[in-house]
């Protein structure tokens, strides 16, 4: 089964939730935005995670070569247009926010640039780019 695992950053914490391809949610958590109690909780779930993604902020550098660093797959979405994507829902919580990552991560088709690099993924036309720094 293929797991997708999302953050909602802010700068005291992180809010995890980890859903597998049909959507269900398996894992969801708020700890500390270090990297090393990320890695953790993330090492602490039984499956592999196929994709971790986050919005860009002020931590995306920190989180994105510390994760990468550990081993795990990352991307980092463009906020502005995250935000307009979760702008639908009802309630608007850290914890449904990674909930909302995720289910992007699972049906928009990105996935890691396969290099050390920063990859952010914005929308152009309709259809999400990889834009590399």
């Amino acid at each position: 089964m293929t797991y997708y695992a999302a953050l909602d950053v802010s700068l005291p914490s992180v809010a995890v939730c980890i859903i597998d391809d049909q959507g269900q949610c398996h894992f969801e958590a708020k700890i500390p935005s270090e990297v090393e109690n990320i890695v953790e909780y993330l090492e602490a779930f039984d499956g592999e995670i196929e994709l971790i993604g986050f919005e860009a902020g002020m931590l995306t550098q920190y989180l994105h070569y510390g994760l990468t660093g550990a081993g795990y797959p990352v991307v980092c979405l463009e906020a502005h247009h995250v935000s307009d994507a979760l702008k639908a829902m009802r309630n608007k919580t850290d914890k449904n926010d990674a909930r909302g990552i995720a289910q992007l991560l699972r049906t928009a088709g990105v996935g890691p640039s396969g290099t050390d690099k920063l990859t952010i993924f914005v929308p152009k036309n309709g259809y999400l780019v990889r834009r590399t720094t």
